[in-house]
């Protein structure tokens, strides 16, 4: 008989995630109930807000508990259904965590054609990475033709569209990234106006190089030091989308040094969260859909093989190890 096999949170980290946080364990397979779909899962989306969950803190979301299988996003197909909506065989996203096959209410999952666009894709740039791009560019950042639109962590899930959806807008994207090889597939793949490598150390002089007007837009999805100094460039008037602050999940927050600039330039910066409005996620995943299904929007993957290599997966992400976008395949 088929077992399931699955990763729990084993211990909290005290700094830096570490595999020994994370436990596999093997259970039955779990049987759907009313209104409920059993789903194998192909694919395991990774992504810097997990690490928020490990921790036992107040947040916009309660923390995995101790021996609870970790959060996360996946895609697979269903095995069984009792749900009308649903029949063995469809490709569906959901959220059913580190694990080979889980439970959903069928409200939960979202069926999606995978012969238009790649299965894996609904957990990139047409699922919640690229649905956080759409939202804070145009709903908080509102480009105009013509913006500098700076962008950070430009190469990963999120960063690489917003940049791309920028220059589609008629915005210049400028991309920061660590090292040459990310700076180039942000200028010659994804199109961006320019890239700065923020680990050759020049970050302000090589930005004012290429934005000596200063900065109309900032996605900023890193913190700390970066952060800091993108602060000093910011136009008055400008606007800046706080997505995430993956450079400080796992240190001390940094200490902000130029903070007065959001007064001075009275800059609206504002923290957002993907699920704040969920209306807005129809006209975005219409938009991003389209754009990817066309090519406009182009996207790159860094795959683990296994459910046994995620833990190690998630902390090469935390530390900027992945390319693109971090999945892990299941099958």
């Amino acid at each position: 008989m088929k077992k399931n096999q699955k990763i729990v949170l084993a211990s909290r980290p005290a700094a830096w995630v570490e595999e020994s946080n994370f436990r596999l364990e093997e259970d039955d397979i779990p049987q759907p109930g009313i209104n409920q779909v059993l789903v194998r899962n192909h694919w395991l989306s990774l992504d810097p807000y997990m690490r928020g969950r490990m921790a036992d803190a107040k947040s916009y979301a309660k923390p995995v508990a101790i021996g609870e299988v970790m959060i996360g996003g996946t895609a697979g197909e269903v095995v069984q259904s009792n749900h009308p909506d649903f029949a063995p065989g469809d490709k569906v996203v959901g959220a059913l965590g580190w694990q080979l096959f889980g439970v959903a209410d069928g409200g939960a999952l979202q069926k999606v054609d995978p012969s238009v666009i790649h299965l894996s894709a609904w957990l990139g740039p047409v699922g919640m990475p690229g649905v956080t791009a759409w939202i804070g560019l145009f709903d908080i950042c509102a480009p105009k033709p013509g913006d500098t639109v700076v962008v950070t962590a430009a190469s990963g899930a999120v960063g690489s569209v917003v940049g791309q959806l920028a220059k589609i807008h008629g915005a210049r994207a400028i991309g920061i990234a660590g090292g040459a090889d990310k700076c180039r597939y942000v200028t010659e793949e994804l199109g961006f106006a320019a890239c700065i490598d923020y680990k050759a150390g020049k970050l302000r002089d090589d930005l004012k190089a290429v934005a000596p007007g200063g900065i109309d837009c900032l996605f900023e999805n890193v913190g700390g030091e970066i952060f800091d100094t993108l602060l000093t460039l910011m136009k008055p008037f400008s606007r800046i989308a706080l997505c995430g602050l993956v450079s400080q999940y796992n240190s001390a927050p940094w200490p902000m040094q130029n903070i007065s600039a959001v007064l001075m330039n009275r800059i609206m910066m504002q923290g957002f969260i993907v699920t704040d409005d969920m209306s807005r996620w129809p006209p975005a995943l219409k938009e991003l859909v389209g754009h990817v299904a066309s090519g406009r929007i182009k996207y790159r993957e860094s795959i683990a093989e296994g459910l046994a290599a995620a833990p190690a997966a998630l902390i090469s992400l935390l530390k900027g190890g992945n390319f693109g976008k971090q999945l892990v395949k299941l099958v």
